[in-house]
């Protein structure tokens, strides 16, 4: 498909508030870009192929990101795009401050900097500092002792046995099975990589390591960068070595019987170490520098699987302020296509109860890691967790696709190319792949669905593309597509930026928030996760609300009445695994700057 064609994105697709007389209402609250914006994630590999090699690339992200910003989108989010040996797709990094040949140039991402500028979308990086890729220049020189690269790494001699036979020095377990420790007959000492062999661990105890990393960050930032999105947070440190030797970790018990499965231990001494909360606070203070420099806030995001009080700990302190966004990963972790509307209500509660005072929520449903929203959490929900997603208070988070509703694609074993995959075997292969949500997407019904004109791309395109892709979804009279753009629009709105948050839940099922500002009105939202369809007891779940007409601002495809009517709650019956929006005005709902 052309550079973006399908254009006809400029569907008017904002909402009125003509027929309320403007009611005098106080001041809109200004908010900083990112307080309550929406972000998206792009898995270059997979987003739009330029020069027809079958991979995506920076000039096709340069030639369709308008529409990004059509969609409603604030900030987006790149997927290593820095030199590598591609053994891990990226991230292992062999030049942290060159471009990988496949993507393109340096030229090519100074163009797509300026191109998101001039169109008011910011511009995140992944920065991706706990490992790098063994063919880096830094690696090399530390495996041959050179000086102040010695100790960029982390080395040890091992432990001898009464037999003298030589072993790693604890019994730590990769991310990708097996030892993560490794053997160099060149230093004749191990080195550890929590990750692949290919991904040797940087010493984060060194402080000339420190700053080297810190040098990357202000490199790119210095190219005009909104942020990082932190890659792979728990694994920064390890504990320390006590006298030649590390402690081992307590086998977990239950976990796992499999002694290479990294579930097989407790990870106790290579995950969640206290020294990671200060170095993402070092790291704040970068990208603090250049918020001061410009008068424009640089962020930090961060990764962490692990517990929620240390997900939220990465916010920091005020006097030690550390990520202002750390991915809340609470909805992918706890939920299921069988959770119910409980179920929901306790992961979101989950992570609004463990934020520190005054921290802005976030909430990501989608991401390269794992299955897509409509293959893990069913399709049928699709529109209804996208309608969760933007209208929960804070922040949005999309991975690329989930706004058409893409879905997993099966792939054989034999096209199998993700390492997490590929360390396994034919039987257990799919318990690891993170193949079948990296597929290309899903522009058109044309060739490779226009994401490539290649005779072969990188990974092959989902099956239904024909019926899922960009351009039917724009063509048709209702989509997941225009639905997602009628939310990312009316959360500009006062009452979904600024309004207060009530959660009901009625029985198992029926969830219902309401959010409202004084002077303005209120917006409700109702999620069905039950399988009947269900009535929404709008008065005794919210005392006081008064009206049952309600406009409606959006809903799932299998609901009805469409965007735009009014609904009479007291007759109105929800459709099962589906979510609505409506609205009640008392003044103006205007736009939030």
């Amino acid at each position: 498909m052309p550079p973006l064609g399908v254009l006809l994105l400029l569907v008017a697709l904002g909402h009125s508030t003509q027929g309320h007389r403007p009611l005098p209402i106080r001041k809109a609250h200004k908010f900083d870009w990112w307080e309550r914006g929406n972000f998206y994630q792009i898995y270059p590999r997979s987003f739009k192929d330029s020069d027809g090699d079958g991979i995506g690339d920076l000039k096709g992200i340069t030639q369709t990101i308008d529409y990004l910003k059509t969609i409603g989108i604030d900030g987006v989010w790149l997927s290593p795009i820095f030199k590598s040996p591609m053994n891990d797709f990226g991230y292992d990094i062999s030049d942290f401050y060159a471009i990988q040949e496949e993507y393109g140039t340096m030229e090519d991402f100074e163009e797509l900097a300026a191109k998101c500028a001039s169109i008011g979308l910011k511009l995140i990086l992944d920065f991706v500092p706990n490992h790098s890729s063994d063919e880096h220049e830094h690696f090399r020189l530390s495996e041959e002792g050179v000086e102040p690269y010695k100790d960029y790494y982390i080395w040890h001699s091992g432990v001898l046995d009464a037999n003298g036979t030589r072993h790693p020095p604890s019994n730590w377990i990769s991310v990708f099975r097996g030892s993560a420790w490794q053997w160099s007959d060149k230093r004749q000492q191990y080195y550890l990589h929590q990750f692949q062999k290919k991904q040797p661990d940087l010493n984060y105890r060194n402080p000339a390591l420190v700053e080297e990393m810190k040098n990357v960050m202000r490199f790119w930032l210095n190219k005009g960068i909104a942020g990082f999105r932190i890659d792979a947070l728990p694994y920064l440190f390890e504990s320390e070595d006590l006298d030649g030797h590390y402690r081992d970790e307590p086998l977990s018990g239950q976990a796992s019987d499999d002694p290479d499965n990294p579930a097989y231990l407790t990870h106790t001494e290579t995950k969640d170490q206290p020294e990671t909360y200060d170095m993402v606070h070092q790291w704040r203070l970068v990208v603090d520098e250049y918020t001061a420099r410009d008068n424009f806030t640089r962020i930090i995001l961060t990764e962490a699987y692990t517990a929620v009080q240390n997900m939220t700990r990465f916010y920091g302190t005020p006097a030690a302020p550390g990520a202002q966004i750390p991915f809340n990963f609470q909805l992918i972790t706890l939920l299921t296509a069988n959770s119910t509307g409980r179920d929901f209500v306790n992961a979101v509660q989950s992570w609004t109860r463990a934020m520190p005072s005054g921290a802005i929520a976030n909430w990501v449903l989608g991401n390269h890691d794992n299955s897509r929203i409509a293959s893990r959490l069913g399709v049928a929900r699709a529109d209804l967790y996208n309608i969760a997603l933007q209208t929960l208070p804070g922040i949005a988070v999309t991975y690329y696709g989930e706004e058409i509703a893409m879905v997993d694609q099966w792939i054989s074993w034999n096209d199998t190319i993700d390492p997490a995959a590929c360390n396994a075997d034919p039987a257990t292969y799919e318990l690891y792949s993170r193949d079948p949500v990296r597929t290309p997407f899903q522009w058109s019904n044309g060739t490779n669905a226009g994401f490539s004109n290649a005779s072969r791309t990188w990974l092959p395109v989902a099956d239904g593309y024909r019926e899922l892709n960009v351009a039917a979804q724009l063509a048709a009279p209702r989509s997941h597509l225009k639905t997602f753009m009628q939310l990312t629009a009316y959360r500009k709105r006062r009452l979904l930026a600024e309004g207060n948050f009530v959660l009901r839940t009625v029985g198992s099922d029926l969830v219902m928030y309401k959010r409202s500002v004084p002077g303005v009105g209120y917006v409700l939202v109702a999620l069905n996760f039950g399988p009947e369809p269900a009535t929404l007891p709008v008065a005794s779940q919210f005392p006081g609300t008064g009206e049952h007409w309600l406009k409606v601002i959006a809903s799932s495809l299998q609901a009805q009445p469409q965007a735009g009517t009014w609904i009479n709650t007291r007759l109105y019956k929800l459709a099962p695994d589906s979510g609505i929006v409506l609205e009640r005005l008392t003044g103006r709902n205007d736009l939030i700057a």
